[in-house]
């Protein structure tokens, strides 16, 4: 109850200010004001809306805006998102680990499905692996928070984030970035589109990325947090008559980073937290690409049929070294593969009244990999390998009705049915390294400790109601409830023999959502703000569990679903236009999420005291598990000054600060790895030429120089075997780049 209440008072002293002031603003405006904000349009629920109307809680970053602070990766949108979590997973700088409001997937091993969805341009991106998107070439990027399981389907129970390319203009135009930074940093971004006839018209852009390390590996000599990646999307567009419009595009990214080994958390630790004394290798490779295909047709003013085809595919290949020393102790060299194919069909419709989408999907994936755990000091290698084809066939519809002028209501449901086979092995072997990963004297012994093929199907209904009330012309209030589900699958690294349920396969998860929300734009629309409530009920969470068994050199993993969880939060977003000069933001985000039953399994050993003689046995853990990568507050401030100089340029300076309350890395405590909370602070200044053709901008990121954990593992009750490992994984450091743009 104290947890509804700390909510209620928090969202209700929101609620009474604003409420208040857009009552104090009946009157009409006596003069226009000239530094109004524009509306802003997103595509939420799969139909053009503005940002102050849509009944769902999303942000909206444009391109300007982020060009503006010098963002580069789809990262530092946690920075300013309420309730949001991008990070770079171990081992790449490409590799996404994302959540929203508590519910994501830390684990980006192949045939995990993640909980946030990515989207680039409507097509569903199912793998983390090249999922840190470098920003360019976009014409914006949508933050939707809470299930989206009605029009975004399985995998959306926490959100959905989504990389919008805008469509190419009549007239030819170009764009030319260049970057040098800390750390030899260099980036050039070149991009151009044009028309090709009346009806064709064509776009590319190509981004090159390269950094020093924030660090060294010490004992190779290599850099150590370092940036090399090559991108490149280009597009074509047809549109042979008023009514046809037709967009092929096509995408490939190629990162060759050194791997991150992370950073050796007790002794022998080097100094810097970015460095290491990594034997495990320092090659890595991540390729992705992807071609899509969009058709549009206004068939009349009333109804538009659209159909989205899409294949993408990749693969990643590089060791990480888990106890940070150049013996192998515990390293783990590995590889992944990907690849899908997508159709989707839409019908949309849009009446006096009434607007709605309805549609089918279908998606065909296959994700495969292995990795070795090369235990040296044992002389053992576990070989674990496997592979996941995913077959989802979806219907869906969501229909929104004007009852009155300012009173709506909407009602959409989903259907999703998943079919997934898995395919798991492992096998034991002398020597260092297995034969898939080059030892071709490695000796395998006793029978394979997994070797399993199996096929589950999962269906879920996912429903989505909403009634929204207008109570001015700018400002609207909603509530909602919405359902999302992410499908079960199989255990890559399950061990048949240390845990014989792994055959089974785990159940889908559940999330139930309730929302009520407040935006729009007071005072001449010189402040704009979006404030919401949720309550949320999470079913059946999918836990990964890795603990070190009875036998020597193995290490089992165990996914549950460890039973229910509640979370409840406040969010606000904000920024007002003081004059013309003079403009600040403000976001702020409070979650209170516990587990109200966690069925986790306990092996045996030393840390089983509640059924020490038996193999293992599954008890309730709530009192002692907390949600991972969910600080309880989360916010940021900052202002932009605009100077005009006396030619009609224009010199902005942008401060900010994001603050990051404390979290948990995984669900149980480790004082070793869990982040204290931290301030990060950044500034900006920019010139902008009167033509808007040129500007220059200083960019400093993280100027007080915090050093702050990402991601982590604790592999110490494993012992001295495998060297007491415990590696942290640090966001970057200091930063400052100088950028310039020029258009034509």
């Amino acid at each position: 109850m104290n947890r509804y209440i700390k909510t209620a008072l928090l969202a209700g002293a929101a609620w009474s200010a604003l409420s208040t002031l857009a009552m104090a603003q009946d009157a009409p405006p006596q003069a226009e004001q000239a530094s109004a904000v524009d509306d802003v349009i997103v595509t939420a629920r799969r139909r053009e809306e503005t940002l102050k109307d849509v009944p769902v809680a999303v942000s909206a970053y444009s391109a300007e805006r982020l060009a503006a602070v010098g963002a580069m990766d789809i990262t530092e949108l946690t920075r300013t998102t309420p309730s949001l979590t991008l990070q770079a997973a171990r081992g790449a700088n490409s590799t996404l680990i994302s959540f929203i409001r508590g519910v994501g997937q830390q684990d980006p091993l192949w045939g995990f499905d993640p909980g946030v969805g990515l989207y680039i341009d409507d097509v569903y991106v199912a793998r983390p692996q090249a999922a840190v998107l470098d920003i360019f070439d976009i014409e914006r990027i949508e933050v939707l928070r809470g299930p989206q399981g009605t029009l975004y389907g399985r995998n959306t129970i926490g959100g959905a984030i989504k990389y919008v390319t805008g469509r190419i203009g009549q007239e030819a135009e170009g764009e030319f970035r260049m970057s040098y930074g800390s750390y030899d940093q260099r980036d050039v971004v070149v991009s151009g589109s044009a028309p090709v006839s009346d009806t064709v018209s064509v776009s590319a852009a190509l981004g090159r990325y390269l950094r020093d390390g924030y660090g060294q590996n010490l004992n190779t000599g290599a850099e150590h947090y370092n940036k090399d990646v090559m991108a490149l999307r280009a597009s074509v567009e047809w549109a042979p008559t008023d009514a046809l419009f037709f967009r092929l595009s096509g995408d490939t990214l190629a990162d060759d980073s050194n791997p991150r080994h992370g950073y050796r958390e007790i002794a022998p630790s080097p100094g810097s937290v970015y460095d290491t004394n990594a034997g495990a290798g320092d090659r890595n490779k991540v390729r992705t690409s992807g071609l899509s295909l969009l058709g549009e047709w206004n068939a009349s003013d009333t109804l538009t049929f659209k159909s989205i085809t899409a294949w993408r595919e990749g693969e990643t290949l590089g060791p990480i070294d888990f106890d940070n020393l150049p013996a192998p102790l515990l390293d783990i060299p590995a590889f992944y593969e990907d690849h899908q194919f997508s159709q989707e069909f839409q019908a949309l419709f849009e009446g006096e009244r009434w607007q709605g989408v309805a549609g089918v999907y279908y998606m065909d994936a296959y994700a495969a990999g292995a990795f070795d755990t090369v235990v040296g000091g044992a002389n053992l290698t576990t070989l674990t390998s496997g592979s996941v084809v995913t077959e989802s066939f979806a219907v869906f519809g969501d229909f929104s009705y004007d009852l009155t002028d300012r009173l709506s209501a909407s009602v959409g449901g989903r259907w999703t049915k998943d079919e997934k086979t898995g395919e798991v092995f492992r096998q034991r072997y002398l020597g260092i390294r297995s034969p898939v990963f080059g030892n071709a004297g490695a000796i395998a012994f006793e029978a394979p400790r997994t070797d399993y093929e199996d096929t589950r199907t999962f269906e879920e209904f996912t429903p989505r109601v909403s009634v929204t009330y207008k109570m001015s012309p700018d400002l609207t209030t909603y509530a909602s409830y919405g359902r999302g589900f992410k499908s079960g699958g199989f255990d890559m690294r399950g061990d048949s023999v240390a845990y014989p349920a792994t055959d089974e396969g785990y159940d889908s998860e559940i999330v139930d959502t309730f929302e009520i929300g407040l935006k729009g734009s007071l005072l001449d629309n010189r402040f704009n703000f979006a404030t919401a409530i949720f309550d949320s009920t999470y079913e059946d969470m999918q836990i990964t569990t890795q603990y070190p068994t009875t036998t020597p050199g193995v290490v089992a993993s165990v996914v549950d679903n460890v039973g229910q969880a509640s979370i409840r939060g406040w969010e606000l977003e904000s920024s007002m236009r003081f004059t013309d000069n003079f403009a600040a933001n403000l976001m702020l985000s409070y979650i209170d999420a516990q587990f109200d039953e966690y069925l986790g399994y306990v092996p045996s050993g030393p840390l089983n005291t509640s059924c020490p003689t038996l193999a293992g046995c599954v008890i309730d853990l709530s009192d002692s598990r907390d949600f991972q990568n969910t600080p309880e507050w989360t916010g940021s401030a900052g202002f932009t000054y605009t100077h005009w100089l006396g030619n009609g340029s224009r010199i902005a300076f942008t401060p900010s600060a994001a603050y990051r309350g404390a979290y948990q890395l995984f669900e149980s405590a480790q004082p070793i790895l869990d982040q204290e909370s931290y301030w990060l602070l950044d500034a900006s200044v920019v010139w902008t030429s009167s033509d808007e053709r040129y500007t220059f901008g200083v960019h400093g990121k993280n100027l007080s120089d915090e050093r702050y954990r990402v991601g982590g593992y604790d592999f110490s009750s494993f012992g001295a075997l495998t060297g007491d490992a415990v590696i942290g994984f640090y966001g970057a450091p200091k930063t400052v780049t100088a950028t310039l743009t020029a258009r034509f």
